[in-house]
């Protein structure tokens, strides 16, 4: 039976501007006839990985997203003196590895540009060294890769942020990683207006005998929401995913989790600031099917006391499901909002 470990958070932001869609605005979402404000799963993930905390926790484990891997090896080469025209083209074979390369469209503007390959990839701090270390060989003995230095892909040593999230590779299919986290949109648990922000800007040399005005106008949308996310972790892919490294997967997880609860997506973070702690959270472990409990909010709350509120809602949803469902799961919570609970009791529950 596959043990699943579950996340539920609720995080509260005042103004703020974390996640915005096209325009600029703040991504909503209309959940329950009712418009609230959203993170995407991909704004969650991204500050996660490239948080401070999460770095620090898992250093040279953690993978790097680029379409730029071919010309990383171009640069080595070109550095190291080989004519241009030898170091594209191998630079070119080596991109091959991790995706489809750019076409040439814009040779004339940037002759690195076919070492680069259309879509990212996510590959692993080893796969990287390897095609550094093979760029580094091609430069010494000045000759093209051959077809075995050109399997650069692993299963071994994998990235613990891959082992979470996964990665495609349309060309390579048999190095493709199945995801072992799903990360749900966040959304706001009560009914929201995103307002604009009309500001200006002053020029500090401008004489006001001169000219009163201000320098610079402009606008920029916010909300304030009390958030809910939901993060689903397949422990038992993760433990495969990372080659049944065990101690890994435990830092994995508490680093994950901390870093879920700790950190903020960075959209407009010098304009308001908006950073914050979970203020609640509850972690599921067990062999049941997994279950958001996003319904506990499709009826919006608005009003005093949200965080009670949606305590309240989500914790009777969840005890009602297990009635009905007849499910087993264990759990722990946190209260920072009552002082209830503790960070590292949760760590500890998900690790156990």
């Amino acid at each position: 039976m596959t043990t699943f470990i579950q996340l539920h958070m609720l995080t509260a932001y005042p103004a703020a501007n974390l996640n915005r869609d096209d325009t600029g605005a703040p991504k909503t979402v209309v959940l329950g006839g009712s418009t609230r404000l959203r993170i995407s799963s991909q704004s969650l993930k991204r500050a996660w990985r490239k948080s401070d905390l999460f770095e620090e926790a898992l250093a040279g484990h953690i993978g790097t997203r680029t379409g730029r891997i071919g010309r990383e090896a171009a640069k080595i080469l070109l550095d190291s003196g080989i004519n241009k025209k030898d170091a594209i083209a191998w630079a070119k074979s080596i991109a091959e590895c991790f995706g489809k390369p750019k076409t040439e469209k814009e040779k004339d503007k940037d002759p690195l540009i076919e070492t680069e390959t259309e879509q990212l990839a996510h590959v692993s701090p080893v796969e990287m060294e390897a095609v550094t270390t093979l760029a580094q060989k091609l430069a010494m003995e000045n000759r093209a890769p051959t077809a075995d230095e050109l399997e650069l892909l692993r299963h071994d040593r994998m990235a613990v942020d891959i082992a979470l999230f996964g990665r495609m590779l349309a060309s390579k299919p048999a190095y493709n990683i199945e995801a072992a986290c799903q990360v749900a949109h966040a959304f706001g648990v009560g009914e929201t207006v995103v307002e604009d922000d009309f500001f200006t800007a002053v020029d500090d040399l401008r004489n006001e005998s001169d000219d009163a005005g201000a320098g610079h106008l402009g606008e920029t949308g916010f909300g304030a929401a009390l958030f809910y996310t939901y993060v689903c972790i397949d422990r038992d892919l993760l433990t495969q995913n990372l080659n049944n490294d065990m101690d890994l997967v435990n830092r994995t997880l508490r680093a994950l989790t901390e870093t879920a609860l700790k950190v903020s997506p960075t959209g407009k973070q010098n304009s308001f600031a908006s950073r914050a702690y979970a203020s609640w959270t509850l972690a599921e472990k067990g062999t049941d099917q997994p279950r958001s409990l996003a319904a506990a909010f499709y009826s919006p709350i608005n009003g005093t006391n949200q965080i009670d509120t949606a305590v309240t809602r989500i914790t009777q949803l969840r005890q009602n499901m297990n009635q009905v469902y007849g499910q087993q799961s264990e759990c722990i919570d946190f209260n920072a909002d009552q002082g209830k609970g503790s960070l590292v009791a949760v760590l500890d529950f998900i690790c156990s």
